[in-house]
């Protein structure tokens, strides 16, 4: 698989991952305090994670998860397996141009720009034909991570816990994993309105 723009290891389509048990407990353990997340909130268990893990950090094989969108930019997450310099890239394409623009890495915390909940929510909500994850649920959690949003509308925690029952997690939970990962992700460094956003392409 080949991204213009991102030349760094052997890219591979990780798209089929995202049904497979242990995907979501081992990309949404964003949190590192005392209340992390469990792979049961996810509705997985250890072993789920663990084989999975092995998958998602192959240094032969990174995966690759497309968010395009109809008319406008689209995401892409990369999982980037160097030896010693494990993360995730986040990046964006923007309608007109031929090569993808890095905006954010996780690497323990995230770095870099990020968007606002209703940004979030257009990039979920506009589904593209091309290759790539074409389920709203799936988008907005791809996506989640780069949320820097003070400004949270009262539908936030609902909305992100309909995605995550969607994709697997208990009905009983998914509430509280919502609200702990909107509280983890609250705890960053937050978008300044003054700023502008990636998705302007500025």
């Amino acid at each position: 698989m080949v991204i213009k723009g991102y030349d760094d290891g052997p890219l591979v389509a990780g798209e089929s991952l995202l049904a497979r048990r242990g995907f979501w407990s081992n990309y949404l353990m964003m949190c590192g305090d005392g209340s992390s997340p469990v792979p049961e909130w996810f509705g997985d268990d250890g072993a789920d994670t663990d084989a999975l893990s092995e998958v998602l950090f192959d240094p032969e094989r990174w995966p690759v998860f497309r968010v395009p969108t109809e008319d406008g930019p689209g995401a892409v997450v990369i999982y980037r397996n160097l030896v010693g310099d494990y993360g995730i890239d986040y990046l964006l394409t923007q309608p007109g141009r031929s090569h993808a623009q890095q905006i954010a890495s996780w690497e323990g915390e995230l770095s870099g720009a990020g968007l606002t909940w209703h940004e979030l929510l257009r990039l979920a909500e506009s589904p593209s034909p091309a290759e790539g994850v074409e389920d709203p649920a799936a988008r907005l959690l791809l996506i989640l991570p780069l949320l820097a949003d003070l400004e949270l509308p009262e539908s936030a925690s609902a909305r992100l816990a309909a995605a995550l029952t969607s994709v697997g997690a208990p009905h009983d939970s998914a509430l509280s994993t919502a609200e702990h990962l909107l509280t983890c992700l609250a705890r960053r460094s937050h978008h300044d309105p003054t700023w502008g956003s990636p998705l302007s392409g500025s």
